[in-house]
């Protein structure tokens, strides 16, 4: 009886010394799971992408709306850009990348560069391949510059047309003289109704802040004196506030808040 309870303790032990080593690699292959999955550290995960220069990480569980610093891509009616959007999101969307922070803008976005996986600068490679200018009018960079005119040279994307429009331009404009597309009759009368509705506004608008709300969607022309005005609520976009002044210089006064 004793050699078969000797052998019947020596299986038990070799059964549970396996269950035990099974166990211990499971853990280990979970926990190597775990951080191959885990962003590192400054690392966000690319959630949106509003236009070729603007994207949505995700930030300690809520969305952060990064402007690229340096750069400035076409407008979404302007040629190239949807194509400098979908460059964009071919190199970002759904991944961890850095984020170098230099700023944050009048409309409370954070504006820097953003490092992509492999290491590259997603900055430069929307100027290195024609999807973006260099804005010179917040940048310094002598990288971008050089870039730019290299591009510029090698006529990728944008720079193959033989006279592309300048993003800042083109806003300026509101997609008028500079896209071509409006006739010169209907550009006196908008010129005339705008003078007319910002006299109007300078004179009869006050704000004893002197600050205004502004809704950061594209498509919104209109500036806020009451933060609770329910149409500034409605606002899908991030927002931000400015001063009056500057307020008046790109936009008019919401009908509703400013009586």
């Amino acid at each position: 009886m004793q050699p078969i309870r000797n052998l019947l303790s020596f299986r038990i032990w070799l059964a549970l010394l396996f269950f035990s080593v099974s166990c211990q690699q499971s853990r280990d292959y979970s926990q190597d799971q775990v951080k191959e999955e885990a962003p590192a550290e400054n690392q966000y995960k690319v959630i949106a992408i509003k236009d070729g220069d603007t994207i949505e990480l995700l930030k300690d569980g809520k969305p952060l709306r990064v402007r690229l610093q340096g750069v400035d891509c076409p407008e979404k009616n302007q040629d190239f850009g949807t194509r400098a959007r979908e460059f964009t999101s071919d190199l970002v969307f759904g991944k961890n990348v850095g984020l170098v922070v230099h700023d944050i803008d009048r409309y409370g976005r954070t504006v820097g560069e953003i490092i992509l996986p492999d290491g590259r600068n997603l900055n430069y490679e929307l100027v290195k391949n024609g999807f973006a200018w260099h804005y010179t009018a917040y940048s310094k960079d002598a990288e971008l510059a050089r870039l730019e005119a290299e591009a510029r040279a090698e006529k990728r994307g944008l720079w193959t047309q033989p006279s592309p429009v300048a993003p800042w331009d083109y806003r300026k404009n509101r997609g008028g003289a500079a896209s071509g597309t409006a006739s010169s009759t209907e550009s006196k009368k908008t010129t005339g109704t705008s003078a007319k509705t910002a006299a109007t506004s300078a004179a009869t608008v006050s704000s004893k802040s002197g600050k205004a709300y502004l809704c950061e969607s594209k498509s919104a022309k209109t500036y806020h004196l009451d933060q609770n005005c329910h149409l500034f609520q409605q606002c899908k976009s991030s927002t931000g506030t400015v001063s009056l002044a500057q307020a008046r210089k790109d936009r008019t006064a919401c009908k509703v808040c400013s009586k």
